[in-house]
């Protein structure tokens, strides 16, 4: 589907359960996408994004099935209690095989980031999910990787390059640093620390895992963002 083409769509969002069976039928390749990102219509009539592993593009240093990243991410999300990744589930039954299978969020695809952090009801969701990509390691948190509904209600998409064991931390939201992260979220890090969703030895390697639970201990005693300086900070590319 060509970018400038913007599909309509249902609401609400498609829920988990069904995301998990039922038809799916593919209406077009999602052409901004670098992995194969395919939009579909599921048997519900809702919109979902379908990412097949068979046309992932290789990565010299992430390994095969990103599509489980995708779903760790969307696992730690909720388990931190928080509801910026729309819901992904992973399905073997899909026309081109395994893959993560997402709510379409029907968004202005024109706003993003850059254009977003300003917005004063939105400054306490972008501290939550830069805290989020700290413990997730993300390394392709992009301007364009952020999208707000109808509604104003900010997604963070494309979470596929999270939970490298090694340092890999590239993202646009650099504006917030040092602000403190909530009781709330430093709580359930803790507590994400101690009681690891069990999902995650399907998804992630035993180090990774690992790694994992010491950001998760690292950032809530952190109790705050880190600052870096502007020449230093870590920026995917492209930004957008």
């Amino acid at each position: 589907m060509p970018e400038n083409q913007r599909p309509s769509s249902s609401e609400p969002l498609a829920t988990e359960a069904e995301l998990t069976t039922g038809e799916v039928t593919i209406l077009g390749r999602i052409e901004a996408s670098s992995n194969g990102a395919l939009l579909v219509e599921l048997e519900s009539g809702h919109l979902g994004v379908y990412k097949p592993a068979s046309l992932e593009r290789p990565l010299w240093d992430f390994t095969a099935g990103l599509f489980r990243r995708e779903r760790a991410s969307y696992v730690l999300a909720r388990q931190l209690g928080l509801d910026f990744i729309p819901p992904i589930v992973i399905r073997d039954d899909l026309p081109l095989g395994r893959g993560s299978l997402q709510s379409f969020i029907d968004a202005n695809f024109d706003l993003h980031y850059f254009e977003l952090y300003g917005e004063p009801d939105l400054r306490d969701r972008f501290i939550e999910i830069a805290a989020f990509d700290l413990v997730a390691n993300n390394a392709d948190r992009k301007a364009g990787h952020l999208l707000l509904d109808q509604g104003r209600h900010l997604w963070g998409i494309d979470n596929a390059l999270c939970f490298h064991a090694e340092p890999k931390l590239r993202t646009v939201i650099w504006e917030f640093g040092g602000a403190p992260i909530t009781q709330e979220l430093l709580d359930a890090m803790t507590h994400a620390a101690d009681n690891l969703n069990s999902e995650f030895t399907q998804l992630l390697s035993q180090r990774e895992r690992r790694t994992l639970v010491h950001r998760l201990r690292v950032v809530a005693s952190m109790r705050e963002l880190i600052d870096l300086d502007v020449d230093e900070r870590p920026y995917p590319w492209p930004l957008i």
